[in-house]
């Protein structure tokens, strides 16, 4: 009982400090931004759309956001072998191949640079 109750109070308290300042405003802008981003390419988008959207667009998941650049900047600064690594083998949160089994690495590539590139960048 008494454990229960300090976790309910943790969690209070986490979700009171997570939805209070502008950091959580920016947070918010950036995710309704993210979720209106779509590949052009129609293969790419339907790969983005059943294995990347669901994280890569919700800030609570701790995935950097679709068109944020200030997230994805340190990441692609590493370079995009790099990049290919962490998804094909797993990285933090993401599952080995970002839920994306039959994707090759021209299509992982693709959709790095996408979700990479600042929103609002053609």
């Amino acid at each position: 009982m008494k454990y229960t109750r300090m976790c309910l109070l943790l969690l209070v308290a986490a979700l009171a400090t997570g939805c209070d300042g502008p950091s959580s405003s920016h947070s918010s802008q950036l995710e309704a931004a993210s979720r209106q981003l779509l590949p052009e390419d129609p293969g790419i988008a339907a790969i983005y759309g059943r294995s990347c959207r669901s994280c890569h667009t919700v800030a609570a998941t701790g995935a950097p956001l679709t068109g944020d650049a200030s997230a994805w900047g340190p990441r692609m600064d590493k370079g995009m072998d790099v990049m290919l690594d962490s998804v094909i083998n797993g990285f933090g949160g993401m599952p080995p191949f970002g839920l994306c089994m039959d994707c090759d690495a021209q299509q992982f590539e693709a959709l790095i640079r996408f979700m990479a590139t600042p929103a609002g960048t053609p």
